[in-house]
């Protein structure tokens, strides 16, 4: 038999009241997965950082969950972060996400903050100095926007993990082969630690495409067609999503894969469809 599969789940945090119940029902219904953890994100340049301290708090405060928070080198200094930190550490939270982060829409591209960690690796350096966290760190399967190569990639990744990072989860992709051939590269490279594939569930595909392009993903030919025509069948659209995203996790699970991070996008529906066609049991199915 083989083991159960570790699921995490992305969110961000909310804009307004209603956005913020909606996140709580996203939360309640995925909870039931007993996820390994749920992580919350940072806007740009920062711009969320109150939110996601408030609701990363209250998840483990107020649920079973283990909150994973999003912390970034943009737009604060060493001191302001590490505080943050070591306030997270006191509030017993024990996972975080340790990024660069993007820098301010209005910017012309990332400058380090005076006084402030310089990118990812340094970050990780710091809060490794602060506490025993467990620390994740982005992948790139295809190439950062911000990096010359696909090597450069792997090298950068092996510096923040050499700093005392502990897991990757990687950009999203779409084809299996985009996973497999990076692992490959990596475990190539001496990379031994889990590197944990992120899949997007597609609630829209042109949004899809837009996040795709700021972060150089790519949109396969074949991808584009299997939605076309679906803006306006909400419920077609849906289905093709939940069975698109079912095989790709499956033919990863066939590569030996046993862990994955949804980028849920604050909607439970598609991840909970993608969860259960991939066997996930819930604890009343195990109570059954």
């Amino acid at each position: 038999m083989s083991p159960p599969l570790e699921l995490s789940f992305e969110f961000f945090p909310p804009a307004t009241e209603r956005d913020e119940a909606a996140l709580w029902r996203t939360l309640e219904a995925l909870s039931a997965f007993e996820p390994h953890f749920v992580s919350v994100t940072y806007g740009a340049g920062g711009s969320t950082r109150a939110k996601t301290d408030r609701i990363v708090r209250v998840i483990r405060s107020d649920t079973g969950m283990e909150p994973a928070a999003h912390l970034t080198c943009v737009g604060a200094t060493r001191q302001e972060v590490d505080a943050i930190a070591q306030g997270w550490w006191n509030a017993g939270i024990r996972n975080l996400v340790a990024l660069r982060g993007d820098p301010p829409n209005d910017s012309i591209g990332y400058l380090p903050h005076p006084g402030g960690y310089e990118n990812a690796a340094a970050l990780v350096a710091g809060l490794r100095r602060i506490a025993d966290f467990d620390i994740a760190v982005a992948a790139y399967p295809e190439c950062h926007p911000d990096s010359s190569s696909p090597q450069a990639d792997i090298d950068n990744l092996k510096r923040k993990l050499g700093a005392g990072a502990t897991r990757a989860i990687t950009q999203f992709f779409f084809e299996p082969a985009t996973f497999l051939r990076f692992r490959d590269r990596a475990c190539a490279a001496g990379i031994d630690v889990p590197i944990v594939p992120g899949i997007l569930p597609i609630t829209n595909f042109s949004r899809a495409v837009r996040f795709a392009q700021v972060c150089a993903a790519t949109i396969p030919a074949w991808f584009a067609e299997l939605y076309r025509g679906l803006d306006d069948d909400p419920e077609t659209r849906s289905m093709v999503a939940a069975a698109q995203a079912t095989e790709l996790c499956q033919r990863l699970q066939s590569e030996g894969v046993g862990a994955f991070h949804f980028y849920t996008l604050n909607r439970p529906a598609l991840t909970t469809a993608i969860c259960r066609r991939l066997g996930v049991r819930l604890p009343l199915d195990r109570a059954a």
